[in-house]
């Protein structure tokens, strides 16, 4: 067994619309001893506005984002690919890395034109994140560790606050090396201090034998955190899977309601049931690791429940039609951006050839094999990476659209379609900031420049 600790600092929160600006990972034996370690960057893409809060909080000065001993965001994707294809198999874990360190990834590959933007689920890669487990700790076994609290009294669960707490003295936050560090950290005093509880995490990652165990219509605790709450646990069993995700598992809550008056209701009664607050029937991601726990002692009235849904495919069968309704498609609604369409099919094995091609090709091959490409998603993403990074091979009337495309984003309204930084909002983020104490007043110099650069901003 061999974890890939991992983390990213980015120009910011959207994973579509953001990108990575650092990876740093850490390769350790199943006792997490190190045995490599990677820290890369990259220059900013051209089309991208970074947030000022993020290079203020991370530090990243703007003269990194241009450094041209840096490799592009496309060399990047490409160095992080190979690298996963040289750990692999590992167990690649960050701390809240399944929200948000493995979505933007997903979205540099897919962006970048990688073949694979699963790569960290395949190959006999799984996926494992330490706040989940925190959470999962908190709730079982809350003396394990000490807990930063706020004025409200509220548990906070941020790495750079739980760390330094329990005994990771050299921690260097929003680093993303530092970061792994202290993730690593985290790891083994769980591993040393819980390690049934530990155990029992890890498994979960395997979404074969996670189906397997819920199957058994066994009541088991499903423990989640909800905003900036505390954790708490959801004592339930399985009832079905979504109609239209079979990634999607129902959970039905024994504790809220009995699931015998659920047998003859309506449809009404269903889908509140899966959608209305507090949900009865919960969603649980099986393919997210998520923290689900053995009951040492069910209730015989549990037992008795969970009994019920156990004998009742019917109603395993309305509850996935109902979880799948959820989220109707609308076909009156236009087409999202090429961005939020990631997940909108697999590529075809000649498209998968052809992007392989593409990462080993010249710009000028490159060119002519986006336009070979069947997927739109692909060859719009081809397009714009040519214009990106070998303009000269553009038209002069291309050139000149590929600006204007450039000048909308930066340009766009403050809607809530437009989920990309824009001129507007560092202009307000900026203003933010330079009221804000305890920032380096040089950095935040250094970042008003570099937005007036793009004539964004007036001086």
């Amino acid at each position: 067994m061999t974890f890939a600790f991992y983390d990213l600092e980015t120009t910011g929160l959207s994973p579509a619309f953001d990108q990575p600006l650092q990876f740093a990972a850490i390769l350790t034996d199943g006792e997490f001893r190190e045995i490599e370690r990677v820290n890369l960057r990259c220059r900013i893409a051209p089309h991208i506005i970074p947030s000022p809060w993020a290079l203020a909080v991370t530090g990243v000065r703007p003269a990194q984002l241009l450094d041209a001993a840096l490799p592009t965001l496309f060399e990047f994707t490409q160095e992080i690919g190979a690298l996963i294809d040289r750990w692999s198999p590992a167990i690649w874990t960050g701390f809240n890395s399944i929200r948000f360190d493995e979505e933007m990834l997903r979205q540099a590959f897919y962006q970048n034109l990688q073949p694979d933007i699963f790569a960290t689920q395949f190959n006999g890669n799984t996926r494992f994140d330490l706040l989940t487990a925190l959470c999962a700790v908190w709730n079982r076994q809350p003396d394990l560790f000490e807990w930063p609290v706020d004025e409200t009294g509220r548990v906070r669960f941020k790495l750079d606050l739980i760390a330094p707490l329990n005994g990771f003295a050299a921690h260097i936050a929003h680093d993303a090396l530092g970061d792994v560090e202290a993730t690593i950290h985290i790891a083994r005093q769980i591993a040393q201090r819980a390690p049934a509880l530990w155990a029992e995490l890890l498994a979960n990652r395997d979404k074969a034998r996670l189906q397997a165990r819920i199957e058994t219509f066994e009541p088991m605790a499903l423990i989640e955190r909800f905003g900036g709450g505390s954790p708490r646990a959801t004592l339930g069993c399985f009832c079905g899977y979504s109609a239209s995700n079979p990634n999607q598992a129902a959970f039905f809550d024994l504790e809220a309601a009995d699931p015998a008056d659920f047998l003859t209701a309506d449809d009404a009664t269903l889908f509140a049931a899966v959608d209305a607050t507090p949900k009865v029937i919960r969603s649980l991601s099986i393919n997210k690791t998520p923290a689900l726990l053995f009951l040492p002692t069910p209730t015989d009235l549990q037992l008795r429940r969970a009994e019920v849904i156990a004998n009742a495919p019917e109603l395993r069968a309305r509850v996935a039609q109902a979880l799948a309704a959820r989220f109707p498609e609308d076909p009156a609604a236009p087409t999202p951006l090429v961005e939020k369409q990631i997940f909108g099919g697999f590529y075809s094995h000649a498209d998968k050839g052809l992007l392989a091609e593409f990462q080993r090709a010249d710009w000028p091959q490159r060119q002519e094999i986006v336009e070979a490409l069947s997927d739109p998603r692909l060859r719009q993403l081809g397009r714009r990476l040519v214009a990106f990074y070998s303009p000269q091979l553009l038209s002069t009337e291309e050139r000149a659209q590929f600006e204007d495309w450039r000048h909308e984003r930066r340009s766009a309204p403050d809607a809530p379609e437009t989920e990309w930084m824009t001129a507007g909002k560092a202009r307000r983020a900026l203003d933010e900031i330079r009221g804000k104490d305890g920032l380096d007043a040089s950095l935040v110099a250094e970042i008003a420049a570099y937005l007036q650069g793009f004539d964004i901003i007036a001086s």
